[in-house]
């Protein structure tokens, strides 16, 4: 196939470039190149410097789309945002983007995509009660939060919730920028699906890692932000209690599942709109993922017990749905991926990533 591949020089996207090459497919590569994410660094050979902003009429689209039949779209500014002052970045890069480009699709009859999403889209993970079953909490009360309380309680007795795997069919509730700009690509996306007579898959990473994953920022995931404090000889900072849950996912392996997606959609029926998890299958706390990482340094994590206002509690996806419709399974366990990630290259950045 002909494959649009939409932030081509990133972190991810370059992962799912070499993997989509691998396999023999066409791959035009766009990116924007943002000093932002990409510092001084040069447009990669094979690579297009163009901004999936520009309008559905501009000329550059013509060359870009042209015969291709998938568009895989990763770029986007990415990390939870620090600031209302991030708010307009997300908005023009994730959501005007998105919907420049599928304008720009629908004006060449492209009719199939693939779509980076995320975990995010679910705020707060899914919960039980021993007692009450299924529970959805609140956010944390910041008076909790500063007490060490960082458990969420069962809003019907008080009492103690275990975390419970999230299916794709969870209700979306952001909480952050970037929350709320790839629910709004998912949205875009299946809009876009019906008016166009296209099919969309869209793919929630959960946390993902790996080799040329940028540089300690703000806006960095906390792997590579553990991974820098060790490269400066100093104890990665977790925060709460570090029993925190999530699933940590390999980029490799995040490039195979939009290999699969690519395969599902080519064939999909019109107006087909679909959403999987991709993740390890492997949950971890980050106490345990700082550990991991930590291993072979001598450096011992330091938990700190403070805490970032609109972290959640845990977060973590089942990828039954992705292994039974895409046969996508993850083959990098966080057991075996992350200390490896703790020598591997990373990427020079600055602000957003």
């Amino acid at each position: 196939m002909r494959v649009l591949l939409t932030g081509a020089a990133g972190f991810i996207g370059g992962a799912v470039r070499h993997e989509l090459e691998s396999a023999g497919h066409d791959v035009v590569g766009i990116d924007l190149m943002l000093p932002e994410a990409h510092g001084q660094s040069v447009t990669p050979p094979g690579v297009l410097r163009l901004d999936v902003r520009l309008a559905a009429g501009e000329s550059a689209w013509a060359s870009a789309l042209e015969g291709v039949d998938v568009v895989c779209h990763q770029a986007a500014v990415v990390g939870a945002g620090v600031t209302v002052a991030d708010l307009p970045a997300y908005a023009s890069h994730n959501d005007l983007g998105t919907a420049a480009l599928l304008a720009a699709m629908a004006a060449r009859g492209v009719r199939r995509l693939v779509l980076a999403s995320s975990m995010v889209v679910y705020g707060e993970g899914r919960y039980r009660c021993a007692e009450h079953g299924v529970q959805r909490p609140g956010t944390r009360p910041v008076a909790a939060l500063t007490a060490g309380r960082f458990d969420t309680p069962c809003p019907v007795c008080g009492g103690a919730l275990d975390w419970a795997a999230v299916p794709e069919d969870a209700r979306f509730e952001p909480r952050s920028a970037y929350a709320a700009s790839k629910v709004a690509q998912e949205h875009y996306a299946a809009a876009w699906a019906r008016q166009a007579a296209g099919a969309a898959i869209a793919l929630r990473y959960h946390n993902v890692y790996g080799p040329g994953m940028p540089r300690d920022t703000p806006y960095s995931g906390v792997a590579a932000m553990f991974r820098s404090s060790l490269e400066r000889g100093e104890a990665p900072q977790v925060f709460e209690d570090g029993r925190q849950t999530r699933d940590f996912v390999h980029v490799e392996d995040v490039a195979r599942a939009n290999a699969a997606a690519l395969t599902a959609v080519a064939t999909a029926a019109q107006e087909h709109v679909s959403a999987y998890n991709v993740a390890s299958g492997h949950p971890i706390t980050i106490g345990e993922v700082a550990a991991l990482l930590g291993a072979g340094s001598g450096i011992t994590p330091e938990t700190t017990g403070g805490y970032r206002l609109g972290d959640v509690r845990h977060i973590v996806a089942s990828p039954a749905r992705a292994e039974a419709e895409l046969g996508f399974r993850a083959r990098i366990s966080p057991a075996v991926g992350l200390p490896a990630f703790a020598s591997s290259p990373l990427r020079e950045s600055h602000q957003l990533v």
